[in-house]
């Protein structure tokens, strides 16, 4: 039987460092037939790394730094309007470390993947290698990812999927961190492709995945 044709998602990424999740996105587009198509990479740094990934591509970029702006409203206000001039089903944001307020149109539009098991470990302030060093000193068992929507609150919107890792005798953060980057890698390439293949519903917090074919 021939697997029905899936539309690729437009989507706008949102960097602010080192961009290792945009390359993974890029390289499970071109390795693996990711159905995804980035339009842009707006950057909250203009040093960013990631920047480096996109324009090689030939992917339109942007930098927008928060310290330009006198409020989280305004930045984020600038934020979508760079996004609004792109084709966009989806944003994407990928170790984005600034707040910016969603706006209505992209509410259940806008994805982040938090290196943790959420509702444990996440919130203002807990990102990369904090996450580690608490899942560490809290002697937790598991550790793992997350992709959730975005909301207005830190590490708060519905989970779409989770991925679960061993937190082992010895660890250190940099050796978890790549053990949870190594789920992460598969994780929201899978999110992106349910989306594409219309089989994410949501209820409320409730997000449900359906079987392919239903």
């Amino acid at each position: 039987m021939t697997a029905p044709v899936t539309k690729p998602l437009n989507v706008v990424v949102l960097i602010s460092g080192g961009g290792t999740t945009l390359r993974n996105i890029l390289e499970q587009i071109e390795r693996r037939g990711l159905p995804v198509r980035v339009t842009c990479v707006v950057s909250s740094n203009a040093k960013a790394r990631g920047l480096e990934y996109a324009r090689p591509a030939g992917i339109p970029t942007a930098v927008l730094e928060r310290k330009s702006f006198a409020s989280d409203e305004a930045y984020g206000a600038a934020v979508f309007d760079e996004i609004r001039r792109h084709d966009c089903d989806y944003v994407v944001m990928a170790g984005f470390l600034k707040f910016v307020p969603i706006p209505s149109d992209f509410d259940w539009r806008v994805l982040n993947i938090h290196p943790g098991l959420i509702p444990a470990f996440c919130g203002h302030g807990m990102y990369g290698h904090h996450v580690h060093e608490a899942v560490l000193a809290y002697g937790a068992k598991l550790s793992g990812c997350t992709v959730h929507f975005v909301d207005n609150e830190y590490d708060h919107g519905p989970i779409i999927l989770q991925r679960a890792v061993p937190v082992l005798d010895g660890d250190t953060p940099d050796l978890l961190a790549a053990r949870v980057f190594e789920a992460e890698c598969e994780a929201y390439p899978e999110a992106l492709r349910l989306l594409a293949e219309g089989r994410i519903r949501h209820d409320g917090r409730l997000v449900r995945v359906l079987q392919a074919g239903t």
